[in-house]
C-alpha cells in the first residue's frame, strides 16, 4: 500500500518530464521511416485498400486532462511535421487548440463518456440497468457530438470511448453506443477507436502507463522498427507532471467516488 501510494505521488508531482523522451519517439520513428498519419485518414486507406508497402505509425493522444501538456505535445510534432490524433472529453475541450490542429493537418474530435456520465448522474448500479437506459445515453451523444462540430465548423470522422471507474464497475464501455450502425450512418461517424477491424490492422498496440510502467504491453523503444503498422495510446498526464490539474483531477475523482 505504501509503494502504491508513493508510486502515484511520485507520478503526480514528482516525476521529470519526458517530453524529450516523447520527441526521441518521433525521431526514432523517424529514423525507421514511418508514417506518422492521423486515425481517421488511416482508416480510410484501411478500408478502401489503399495502405502502402510502407511503415505507418498512429499516435492517438487521449486528453484526459491537461491542456498545458497537450499543447507542449503538438509543438513537438510540429517541428517534426508529423500529424496525430487527439480526442478531447467535454471537460477539456479547447476550441481554439482543437482547430489549430485541424489546420495544420492533425486530427482533434471526441472523448466521449456519456454512459458512465450519466450512471454517475443517476446512481446506476448494474450494467442491465444502464442498458435499458441506452436511448437516452445514446441521445445525450449525438447532442454532444453535434454540438462539439458546430462550435469546431468542422466534420468529426472518428470517435473515442473513454474509460471511467464507472465503467470498469458496471464491466460496460461506453463505445457500446458507438456499436449502433445506424447510428454512425446518421451522424457520419467513419469508425471509433476501438473497433476491431481497426485494431486488428495494428502490428502493434501500445499504451503508455503511469510511474513506473511507463509503456504496456510492450517498450515502444523496442519495437519501433519491427512492425509495419504501429499504434500508440497517450496521455499528456504520463509525460509531464501538472500540480493543480492533477490535483483537481484527483479531487473529483475522489468525490465522484464517495457519490457514486
Amino acid at each position: 500500500m505504501i509503494k502504491t501510494i508513493y508510486n502515484r505521488i511520485y507520478a503526480d508531482y514528482l516525476m521529470p518530464s519526458r517530453l524529450k523522451e516523447y520527441e526521441n519517439i518521433i525521431v526514432k520513428s523517424l529514423e525507421k521511416n514511418y508514417i506518422h498519419i492521423t486515425l481517421s485518414d488511416y482508416y480510410i486507406k484501411l478500408k478502401n485498400g489503399q495502405l502502402e508497402d510502407k511503415r505507418y505509425f498512429i499516435h492517438r493522444h487521449d486528453i484526459d486532462t491537461d491542456l498545458r501538456t497537450t499543447r507542449k505535445m503538438f509543438e513537438i510534432e510540429k517541428k517534426y511535421n508529423v500529424k496525430t490524433t487527439s480526442y478531447f472529453r467535454l471537460s477539456t475541450i479547447d476550441i481554439s487548440l482543437m482547430r489549430e490542429m485541424n489546420d495544420y493537418g492533425s486530427e482533434a474530435s471526441y472523448h466521449f463518456e456519456e454512459i458512465a456520465t450519466y450512471c454517475k448522474r443517476h446512481k446506476i448500479k448494474s450494467k442491465e440497468q444502464a442498458l435499458s437506459k441506452l436511448d437516452e445515453m445514446t441521445k445525450e451523444f449525438v447532442s454532444n457530438f453535434k454540438s462539439l462540430e458546430t462550435k469546431l465548423g468542422y466534420k468529426l470522422k472518428t470517435v473515442a470511448s473513454h474509460g471511467d471507474f464507472v465503467n470498469r464497475k458496471l464491466a460496460l464501455i461506453n463505445n457500446e453506443i458507438t456499436n449502433n450502425k445506424v447510428l454512425r450512418k446518421e451522424i457520419d461517424l467513419d469508425c471509433e477507436s476501438y473497433d476491431k477491424d481497426l485494431k486488428n490492422s495494428f502490428g502493434a498496440y501500445i499504451s503508455d502507463k503511469p510511474y513506473p510502467i511507463y509503456y504496456s504491453p510492450e517498450n515502444i523503444f523496442d519495437i519501433i522498427g519491427k512492425h509495419q503498422v504501429i499504434c500508440m495510446l497517450t496521455h499528456p498526464r504520463q509525460w509531464e507532471t501538472n500540480f493543480w490539474v492533477n490535483t483537481k483531477d484527483n479531487i473529483i475523482r475522489f468525490i465522484e467516488g464517495v457519490k457514486y
